[in-house]
């Protein structure tokens, strides 16, 4: 019988000495990761006003989509139909999926979780759903994405301790289930330390989720409104108790700023919306912070949107030319700053990871940190 052993496998490559960053390679059905990684997220199987062909000129490695999205519209069934999620929309690299979890979490007064698993309705149209830690299993399996993540109850912040325990012990309980139910070696199943922002909670639920063995571990359950500071406290806290030999999964981070605080902290992979949300936006990042393309100080400026990139908006574009199809509302405005953002985390992730390599993190990454 097969195990994800004979599909995925995970090496260091090199570690920081002043920190718990680490550089690695992550083997997968559909290639190898070099890590840290930042992972763009297209969350209804298409990256937010970019073609595959855009995503893949960024250099991305890996993307995300959005499992409970895709059960809804345009149904699983079709998906698997077509060959599953690689070739419905034509992404021939690694894809993980989650599991829905986060997504039900936000509906706030249209679900209803039990210890069977979540009621909900679609804030669409009004039709009534159950998702189990089961079902989540299946839906993720007709996808085919190589990653798949367990179906958790995320909490909100802030949050007594008690609804945090008992939220933290039933995605305990569904983790069982979710395990029982994998069964395509071919797709590695990640299990995610909830635990809100309580220490205790977090350092049981990490070992908890660190007894199962599977390919790979997520922090979840931030991101949720809390001050970036304890953001930072209970990552840095929770990722020690995970395995070292595995690769550790930062779910729904993404500015500039965490990509860097979560390598420190021992981070391997990261996905957030950010990037294409501010795009749309107007924001877009730049070596010296975000920036605002609307503002007027960019009308007559025709320097790229950021000097050392090299992504295609950079290289053949202007501030002034993006500002003003910004202020026209001409879409590609969008679209030229979400080749940017993404193509500039992608990009971040990869010098990060050189400087790993080359033992110079700690002085990179102070200085990266001083610019934005």
């Amino acid at each position: 019988m097969p195990s994800y052993k004979d599909f995925f496998n995970y090496k260091i490559i090199a570690k920081s000495t002043n920190s718990n960053a680490r550089a690695g390679t992550f083997a997968t059905p559909h290639g190898i990761i070099e890590t840290p990684v930042f992972m763009p997220v297209g969350t209804n199987s298409a990256v937010k006003m970019l073609t595959m062909e855009q995503v893949l000129n960024t250099r991305a490695q890996i993307i995300l989509n959005n499992s409970y999205h895709m059960y809804l519209r345009a149904g699983c069934e079709l998906i698997k139909k077509a060959g599953g999620l690689h070739q419905w929309q034509n992404w021939h690299k690694p894809i993980l999926t989650d599991s829905g979890g986060f997504q039900i979490f936000s509906l706030s007064k249209l679900r209803k979780i039990t210890e069977e698993g979540v009621h909900f309705s679609d804030p669409k149209n009004g039709s009534k759903h159950f998702i189990s830690p089961e079902i989540s299993m299946k839906i993720q399996e007709d996808l085919g994405a190589d990653i798949i993540m367990a179906f958790d109850e995320c909490v909100p912040y802030p949050c007594d301790y008690d609804h945090a325990k008992d939220a933290m012990e039933r995605t305990h309980r569904w983790l069982e289930r979710c395990f029982t139910a994998h069964k395509n070696s071919r797709q590695a199943l990640f299990p995610i330390v909830q635990g809100a922002f309580f220490e205790n909670l977090r350092k049981e639920a990490a070992k908890i989720v660190s007894s199962f063995d599977a390919a790979g571990y997520a922090i979840g359950g931030v991101s949720v409104g809390e001050p970036t500071e304890l953001k930072n406290k209970i990552v840095e806290y929770t990722t020690p108790f995970l395995p070292e030999n595995k690769p550790r999964y930062l779910m729904g981070v993404g500015t500039p700023v965490d990509l860097i605080n979560g390598v420190k902290a021992g981070i391997d992979m990261f996905d957030c919306v950010l990037a294409t949300r501010n795009a749309r936006h107007g924001t877009f990042f730049t070596s010296n912070g975000n920036k605002i393309i609307k503002n007027k100080e960019f009308e007559e400026d025709f320097s790229p949107l950021d000097e050392k990139c090299d992504c295609y908006a950079c290289r053949n574009h202007t501030r002034a030319y993006i500002r003003h199809l910004y202020r026209t509302s001409e879409a590609t405005a969008a679209t030229l700053l979400s080749i940017h953002n993404i193509h500039f985390l992608v990009n971040l992730m990869r010098n990060i990871r050189n400087s790993i390599i080359l033992g110079n993190f700690e002085q990179y990454s102070n200085d990266l940190l001083s610019n934005f």
